[in-house]
């Protein structure tokens, strides 16, 4: 999810669409050595030094090829190293490296596939416990382009979603526990002991210092693109794995399309293009927020979030909790009521998160009419006209 250090919050994909600014970002290339030959190294293209520690993989396109080239090594004459990159950007990467077609020799080429699963010496020890699982390894890869860079990508699955699902779907991580070694201010833990407490955008100088140091530095430029920045605080924003609360949306897909279809739009087109086709590429919701002020989620859970209760109303929070009148539903009066556990797990703990405002906004029309959840049918009818309740409602 698109994550604001400055307000420690994920925020929603639209809002990360808000406010994008033109910013110039590190462009760099770092060598992986092959683990069979070590005179042999990937070079790899990132944007995001920062990311670098948390490398477990690096990714190739199974469809592009790509090529081992035997090039002088800078400052030392007379010796030689071997680099694989993708053909189709060999111009560029040469003139990254800062060399000439006369300077270097194809020794191979390579189809993406068969790059797949060989291994790397990886840059930093801290998530070496994962080779175990398989890191450190190629992973073949659709979404590389060969636009820019190198034709290979480094994979931090923590920090970004299309290096979460090579990652999984290669098992070098667990579903929803990839290695994000941050705080919410943005902060390297303990785990990165070298760059511990720095903010990740302050760090990616320190960290270009260091690989430079270990000749593993090859080429330090500077991008000029379009970076997505928090609307509120603005500040960048960073991809980070988050654990958050989602709303099954890709269940009911097929419903929403179907429904969307009953009702008359003006104009039409909104309902068969825009609205449409914005439904058939929806994704699960994440509706929850980090932030204090907001409408709390009503949701108890457990200490091992096994056991969950999604309270209802006012007076189901009452009969569950004993906690008596309840006149504010803001988290200062709420936080603290618990609900005994029906499953012997102690009590249960409302989460800390808030609702989204969009997931308010979509509510609205029942609070405006103080949608009555603790009346009876008979009561409700009378409230309320049969021809204002939509047709469906239970």
């Amino acid at each position: 999810m698109p994550f604001s250090t400055a307000c420690n919050t994920v925020l929603s994909n639209f809002e990360a669409g808000q406010n994008y600014q033109n910013v110039s970002d590190p462009a760099v290339i770092i060598s992986f050595p092959l683990t069979e030959d070590p005179t042999t190294s990937f070079l790899a293209w990132t944007t995001t030094p920062w990311t670098l520690p948390s490398n477990l993989a690096l990714n190739v396109n199974p469809k592009f090829k790509y090529i081992k080239v035997k090039c002088p090594v800078a400052n030392k004459p007379g010796e030689f190293h071997n680099y694989i990159f993708a053909e189709a950007l060999k111009v560029s990467v040469l003139k990254d490296l800062r060399l000439k077609e006369k300077d270097i020799k194809i020794e191979g080429s390579y189809m993406g596939t068969e790059l797949a699963g060989k291994s790397y010496e990886p840059l930093f020890s801290y998530f070496e416990h994962y080779r175990e699982k398989g890191s450190f390894k190629v992973c073949a890869a659709d979404y590389v382009t060969s636009d820019s860079g190198t034709g290979i990508v480094h994979s931090a699955p923590g920090f970004g979603l299309d290096d979460y699902e090579t990652c999984l779907a290669n098992g070098i991580i667990e579903a929803g526990n990839p290695p994000t070694p941050i705080d919410d201010d943005g902060r390297y833990t303990s785990e990165i002991k070298d760059f511990e407490g720095i903010y990740v955008k302050d760090a990616d100088k320190l960290i270009m210092e260091e690989l430079k140091k270990r000749g593993r530095l090859m080429s330090q430029g500077s991008i000029m693109h379009s970076y997505p920045f928090c609307w509120r605080s603005n500040s960048p924003l960073i991809y980070r794995a988050f654990k958050t609360w989602f709303i099954r949306v890709t269940d009911l897909k097929e419903d929403l399309i179907k429904n969307n279809m009953k009702a008359r739009w003006v104009p039409e087109s909104v309902q068969t293009r825009r609205f449409h086709n914005w439904l058939e590429d929806a994704r699960d919701w994440c509706f929850s927020r980090n932030r204090y002020w907001g409408n709390p989620i009503p949701l108890w859970v457990s200490d091992d979030f096994e056991e969950v209760v999604c309270v209802g109303s006012i007076k189901e929070l009452r009969e569950l909790s004993g906690c008596g009148e309840i006149t504010d539903l803001h988290r200062e009066s709420i936080d603290h009521i618990t609900i005994p556990s029906k499953q012997g797990k102690g009590t249960l703990k409302r989460i800390p998160e808030v609702f989204d405002c969009w997931f308010e906004s979509g509510s609205m029309p029942f609070a405006q009419i103080h949608y009555p959840f603790d009346v009876s049918e008979e009561e409700f009818k009378e409230r309320f006209p049969a021809n204002f309740i939509a047709e469906g409602i239970d």
